[in-house]
């Protein structure tokens, strides 16, 4: 008869640990110690199960990082290859780089706050009561937080719908300049004077971009009344053609310029306009190129660009003249009066 059957009591080794509890019920066979069996949950199997899913975070994340690194690939390349849709080419990498980056964001905070949750809950904290009260904590900073709600919503239809990306010179209103950051909560601006703006994304009305998909120079030539317009327009005509065939603007003036007449009689001057569409961000250093040809070749033709002519009154002046008149006048009386026969009284 055995020691376990003729004294009851005694435990058996087996019933320490549950069926389920594998690493206590190997524990017990091989080393035949209760007590490290009934500890071998808290000092292996936690930090094996706590690593666990630092591992299957690490893992998750990655995972869900390649999914959004081929979707923003895909999305670089659009319908049309680079080398035919030269002008969005850049701008949709911008923009897939910059929803990457949001998005990359959001999945790691997830991530890392479910796998929190998870060691918790393995920790044998009672999770319930925290989800719970972040529930409740996050309704009443929904309350409290308005504006910064207002931010983040705002900030998301911003990358959704494209409005801008880093790069863009855009107009907000009170400031603008070139966008160098742009976050679900605030958009960062250089201003042309070096001016860094930070402005809420709740806070933008509206967005003016001059930057996107494809931009315009406008250049205004101001001429003579006195000069042939039609001889003129030609002149025009011909300078725009010459930036379209340089070689130095392959790329940059996107279609034939055009001259598309008189635009303004200005008190001392015929205003012609001419406007070339162009690569985003371009249109500046086309219209300087364009305003420094016309220039050289008006020169060139004898064509006169008139400058402005007032005729001015200086009160000084006009004040001597007044007195001058003033002091003829008394001149001429006391004259008049001095040559008066007087009559002799005695």
């Amino acid at each position: 008869m055995s020691l376990v059957a003729s004294n009851p009591d005694i435990i058996p080794l087996a019933s320490v640990c549950e069926d389920d509890e594998w690493i206590c019920n190997f524990v017990l066979d091989t080393t035949d110690n209760e007590r490290l069996a009934e500890w071998s949950d808290v000092l292996i199997g936690m930090p094996l199960a706590i690593l666990g899913l630092l591992l299957l975070g690490v893992v998750l994340r990655w995972a869900l990082h390649r999914v959004v690194d081929r979707l923003a690939k895909r999305a670089e390349r659009g319908v049309l290859p680079d080398r035919i849709d030269v002008v969005n080419a850049t701008r949709r990498k911008q923009r897939a780089a910059t929803m990457a980056g949001v998005f990359k964001s959001i999945i790691t905070g997830l991530v890392v706050v479910i796998i929190l949750t998870m060691m918790l809950s393995q920790l044998g904290v009672n999770v319930a009561p925290i989800i719970a009260s972040a529930g409740i904590i996050g309704l009443a900073l929904s309350f409290g937080a308005q504006s910064l709600v207002k931010d983040f919503v705002s900030g998301t239809f911003i990358f959704i719908e494209d409005q801008y990306g880093v790069g863009d010179v855009v107009d907000l209103g009170e400031a603008s300049g070139t966008v160098e950051a742009v976050t679900l909560r605030m958009t960062r601006l250089r201003a042309l004077d070096g001016t860094v703006w930070y402005v809420p994304n709740g806070e933008i009305l509206r967005v003016g971009n001059q930057s996107q998909n494809w931009a315009r120079a406008v250049v205004d030539v101001g001429v003579g009344y006195g000069e042939d317009l039609a001889r003129v327009q030609q002149v025009l005509r011909e300078i725009a053609h010459d930036v379209w065939q340089d070689e130095d603007f392959d790329g940059v003036v996107i279609e034939e310029p055009e001259v598309t007449g008189v635009e303004n009689l200005a008190p001392d001057s015929v205003t012609l306009r001419v406007l070339v569409k162009t690569a985003p961000l371009q249109q500046w250093a086309v219209a300087r190129s364009l305003r420094q040809r016309i220039k050289a070749r008006f020169d060139y033709e004898g064509i006169e660009i008139p400058f402005a002519q007032r005729v001015v009154w200086h009160r000084e002046e006009k004040q001597a003249q007044t007195d001058q008149a003033e002091a003829d006048e008394a001149a001429e009386a006391a004259e008049a009066a001095g040559s008066r026969p007087t009559t002799d009284q005695g």
